[in-house]
């Protein structure tokens, strides 16, 4: 066990994070995405809810602050509703670690699966709210 590195963060996930250059974008899917298909390097974090991870993870790496919206997550589709909480709660643990960054992107449904393909990878998690997918823009160490 590392000192000051969360438990939710597993090895693999470790690696991934320190590997990932600036700019680089990190998926937090729920149990439902189908994340194999969109990427072909998953990380599995199965029982993890993704405010853990974002704890976790926020503690190692900034958010891009060079682009307007580090944070992106999926849109409702029409006709659906979502959980307002959902994003309260990740917004909560991010302006913890990165205060004043700005809402999430809303993106289509297809359109966060195409994002997803290019992403460094998708951490598969235990999250099973609607709409709990998020992706985050790795950023270099601020100065």
């Amino acid at each position: 066990m590392l000192i000051g590195v969360s438990p939710v963060i597993s090895p693999e996930l470790l690696d991934a994070l320190f590997r990932m250059g600036h700019g680089d974008e990190l998926v937090l899917a729920d149990a439902f995405f189908p994340g194999d298909t969109c990427n072909s390097r998953v990380i599995r974090a199965d029982g993890i809810r993704i405010p853990a991870l974002l704890e976790g993870i926020l503690k190692l790496i900034n958010l891009d602050y060079a682009v307007p919206r580090p944070v992106m997550m999926m849109q409702v589709m029409a006709g659906d509703t979502a959980d307002p909480s959902v994003e309260a709660a990740y917004r909560g643990v991010i302006e913890r670690f990165w205060p004043g960054t700005p809402a999430p992107e809303l993106i289509e449904r297809f359109a966060f699966y195409e994002r997803t393909k290019k992403a460094y990878a998708v951490v598969m998690t235990g999250e099973t709210v609607k709409y709990g997918n998020i992706i985050l823009k790795k950023g270099v160490i601020p100065v």
